[in-house]
């Protein structure tokens, strides 16, 4: 299959070019498409062949349920029941980054549901994402761009790397403005499944009502039955294994002092923290920096993916203060990491004291 790409601005879509890209999805194709968050991989969420083709491209889970795009909320109610009395809350809200679980109510594919009868629901704040669903004339099923249990892309050229050859055609509008998948929360129960660029805080205030927020959101486990994405799996991984690292940049550079020469990792984190180590000779990843941490959202799947072809043997990565957009940050550290953490500094003295030598130094 050959891959087209499209570029269409972000902010006034070419009519025509969306036609062209919603076609693909009119005959059962595959399309990549920007939304405010990351990049999605998409098809008629009422076509299971298409939906499957989805499934294969990702490699992903079978028992994973899609996420449907709508760009209307009218759209969004003709597929799953939305509860009266969060409907005016919802009204002011969409488009943003949420996405909500409810009751389906209307038969879909088992793709799109897993078998379930609930569906996830959203509808992406990206006018070539609105367009191109309007322009489709159907509901698009549309998890993250990204191979199973790898980085999400944030851009076009990722997106390529991982799906040249297995889509039709790819959307490219720039990079995403968050970084982060949308935030997921179960409208049944009022839970929070994960976290992501629509705060805990921001939920509360739109809905008068906290949401619950328990391990699962926080990334320090995995669910039996998948109700949405980044729940159950490994995710957002690099090939490169990933340690994370509770204490600071002083606590590593005094590792650092006591070996001879300076081991083949890279320390992904904070410029503030990256500019300690960096002046050691210490490979280094910054996210931004620690004063903004939606600039560190935005770049953390950027690192991850960089790690990779920077060829270390490991990466320690820099915790973050959950508040906020952190809480989305560290679910997805968590996951990428496979949750192996060190809780002080001689695990990870053995670590890097068995390491070899470093290669480069990169900035994002």
């Amino acid at each position: 299959m050959e891959t087209k790409v499209l570029k269409i601005d972000p902010i006034r879509p070419d009519n025509l070019a969306i036609r062209e890209a919603a076609g693909y999805i009119a005959n059962g194709g595959l399309v990549v498409f920007p939304t405010e968050t990351v990049y999605g991989i998409g098809a008629d969420a009422f076509n299971p062949e298409a939906c499957r083709k989805i499934f294969k491209a990702k490699g992903r889970p079978s028992d994973n349920p899609l996420i449907v795009t709508v760009a209307s909320l009218e759209q969004a109610q003709e597929i799953g029941k939305i509860p009266e009395e969060r409907l005016r809350a919802i009204r002011r809200m969409w488009p943003c980054p949420l996405t909500f679980i409810v009751d389906a109510n209307r038969e879909l594919p088992r793709e799109v549901t897993a078998g379930l009868n609930t569906v996830a629901l959203r509808m992406p704040a990206h006018p070539v994402a609105l367009e191109l669903i309007k322009a489709a004339g159907v509901p698009i099923a549309a998890p993250s761009a990204n191979l199973s249990k790898k980085p999400t892309s944030t851009n076009a050229q990722q997106a390529l790397r991982y799906f040249d050859g297995k889509v039709d055609c790819i959307v490219d509008s720039g990079p995403s403005f968050f970084g982060l998948e949308s935030t997921i929360i179960d409208l049944r129960t009022f839970t929070v499944l994960r976290p992501g660029p629509f705060t805990i805080e921001e939920l509360e205030k739109a809905f008068g009502e906290r949401p619950k927020v328990g391990d699962v959101a926080k990334g320090m486990r995995e669910v039996d039955i998948a109700l949405s994405p980044g729940t159950k799996y490994k995710h957002y991984a690099p090939d490169t294994p990933l340690f994370m690292f509770d204490g600071n940049a002083d606590e590593l550079l005094d590792i650092i002092s006591e070996i001879d020469e300076i081991p083949e990792f890279v320390f992904v984190g904070s410029a503030e923290s990256c500019k300690k180590l960096s002046e050691t000779g210490c490979s280094t990843i910054a996210l931004g920096t620690s004063k903004d941490l939606y600039e560190i959202a935005k770049n953390l799947y950027d690192g991850l993916i960089l790690i990779d072809s920077m060829k270390v043997k490991f990466g320690v990565v820099e915790i973050f203060n959950e508040e906020g957009i952190g809480l989305a940050i560290m679910n997805r550290i968590r996951k990428a990491s496979s949750h192996n953490e060190f809780k002080d500094t001689e695990g990870l003295r053995g670590l890097i004291a068995e390491a070899p030598k470093p290669k480069q130094d990169s900035t994002i």
